[in-house]
């Protein structure tokens, strides 16, 4: 069986610059962003997420600061292509399991670019560097929590940590992370 990990990677030196397309909605990109959407999730996925991506009662685009039309003008499609493919790469069937993990090496992973990363899917467990490690290994959530606790502990002041999360994080698990770091200090 074929990983998709195997699948080539972009190399810059073969993309192509051309003049600008002549279109960016319409039914060419409803096409591209239903395969994309279809090749990620599936079907029924599909159907779930696009329906709910920018509405009342749904989520909001990660990718842009699309408009909350007025009560009442709402439209069952309200996304565009890159939307629909940020989604479709965000809500992937795919999975970077702990055996992804074991077939490449750090200093692998690091020759490939960050599209290539993305498309492997979701990281399913706590992964972690030990010392003198060259790969990634999977570690129990306790055992993370533990090492992240420690490693906090042993600074001599709060001051000295530094926190960082993801621009796509939810509200309330930023709310939440926020939590967190202002109890810490």
């Amino acid at each position: 069986m074929r990983h998709k990990d195997e699948e080539r990677d972009y190399d810059e030196a073969d993309l192509e610059v051309g003049p600008p397309k002549d279109h960016a909605a319409g039914p060419t990109a409803v096409a591209v962003s239903m395969k994309r959407a279809l090749e990620h999730m599936g079907v029924v996925r599909t159907a779930e997420t696009l329906l709910q991506l920018n509405q009342a009662e749904g989520f909001d685009c990660m990718s842009c600061a699309w408009p909350d039309p007025e009560p009442g003008h709402r439209h069952a499609a309200e996304f565009c292509e890159n939307g629909a493919k940020a989604v479709a790469e965000e809500a992937t069937r795919d999975r970077a399991t702990p055996e992804f993990f074991a077939r490449h090496s750090i200093a692998e992973l690091d020759c490939h670019s960050e599209h290539w990363l993305g498309q492997q899917g979701r990281i399913t467990h706590p992964m972690v560097k030990r010392p003198g490690g060259t790969h990634y290994e999977p570690i129990e959530w306790d055992e993370a929590f533990a090492l992240i606790g420690d490693q906090l502990n042993a600074l001599d002041s709060p001051d000295e940590a530094i926190f960082y999360t993801s621009g796509r994080a939810s509200n309330e698990a930023a709310f939440a992370y926020q939590l967190f770091v202002r109890a810490f200090g």
